[in-house]
């Protein structure tokens, strides 16, 4: 069991890869650490995920100028996480889009958020000093909104709670892509700890329901075929009941946190504990599990200070 505060020591840089899941349509991944897409339409282009930081920017930056040199002129963010938005001035994109529900938690909970997840993952957050502030959309929607480039339509849909209450995905109906955000990750743990889990898996079917070609998720390899995107939706669903379950009967019968995490720890341990940033999200997650099986609706804002009391009390 790791002592060190989240993943405050893991300093090693991850193998970028960007690659094509469909006609123009790319994921920049980086082995676990968070994936950004590039959709190329007829007359410009739309990034999703701005990642943390401008410099961090730059680099999917340099990936899309090796494909096209159309403009940017949409960058989409698919909820409001610190280590996915804060990157957004890099772009100059004139149009910069959330959901209504998450430009609220940017209003409500950014800044915490942004301590927060700088204390947790600091190579995340490589030249955060060009940060100028909170990223604010331009453009919000409620349920769904279409983009066109030029002829190429972009669905972009709230489909339900997840990862956070605002979780958007984009769907591309040309080539039957879409960029989930991290409603589904491959290989690597969810974050939970804004999550919904009695939501999450319903969210999840309804992303199976497009019987996709392809998805970009928000960690992990591309999912490329039915079969790698229905295992990957699969696997998501079961990472997310084998951490609520324990936790919930635990909950139910009284029992503290710390009986909560043990618990949890017996069931996603042999089954998860190689994901990638198991250990950084499992303390997190188990939190947010034992308040909605309390029937805390609304996750509970995380600072830096109450990040570090939950840690310390969890990993002794």
């Amino acid at each position: 069991m790791t002592k060190q505060f989240a993943s405050a020591g893991d300093m090693t840089e991850k193998q970028i890869s960007f690659s094509e899941i469909g006609r123009d349509l790319w994921a920049f991944t980086a082995e676990g650490d968070p994936n950004s897409g590039v959709i190329i339409g007829e007359d410009s282009v739309m990034v999703i995920e701005a990642q943390a930081t401008p410099q961090l920017a730059r680099k999917v930056i340099e990936r899309v100028r090796a494909v096209t040199d159309k403009p940017i002129s949409h960058l989409v963010l698919t909820h409001y996480h610190a280590v996915r938005v804060l990157g957004a001035s890099a772009y100059q994109a004139p149009q910069v889009i959330m959901s209504d529900t998450a430009r609220a938690m940017v209003a409500e909970r950014g800044a915490e958020d942004w301590a927060s997840e700088f204390e947790r993952f600091p190579r995340l957050f490589d030249g955060h000093d060009e940060i100028p502030g909170l990223t604010w959309p331009t453009t919000t929607f409620s349920d769904r909104m279409t983009v066109y480039l030029g002829n190429r339509r972009v669905d972009l849909m709230k489909l339900g709670r997840a990862h956070t209450a605002g979780d958007v995905v984009v769907h591309v109906p040309d080539e039957n892509v879409m960029f989930t955000g991290d409603i589904v990750e491959y290989h690597s743990a969810c974050y939970c700890g804004d999550g919904h889990f009695n939501d999450w898996p319903q969210t999840l079917e309804k992303i199976r329901s497009f019987d996709l070609a392809a998805i970009a998720p928000g960690r992990g390899d591309a999912l490329v075929g039915a079969e790698m995107v229905n295992a990957a939706l699969t696997n998501t669903a079961d990472f997310v009941c084998s951490t609520y379950d324990p936790v919930a009967r635990v909950a139910a019968r009284g029992g503290s946190l710390k009986q909560a995490w043990d618990a949890c720890r017996a069931v996603c341990d042999p089954k998860f504990a190689d994901y990638a940033i198991y250990e950084h999200c499992l303390p997190f997650n188990v939190a947010r599990a034992y308040d909605e099986a309390q029937g805390i609706d609304t996750p509970r804002i995380w600072t830096a200070a109450r990040d570090k009391d939950m840690w310390n009390a969890l990993q002794g």
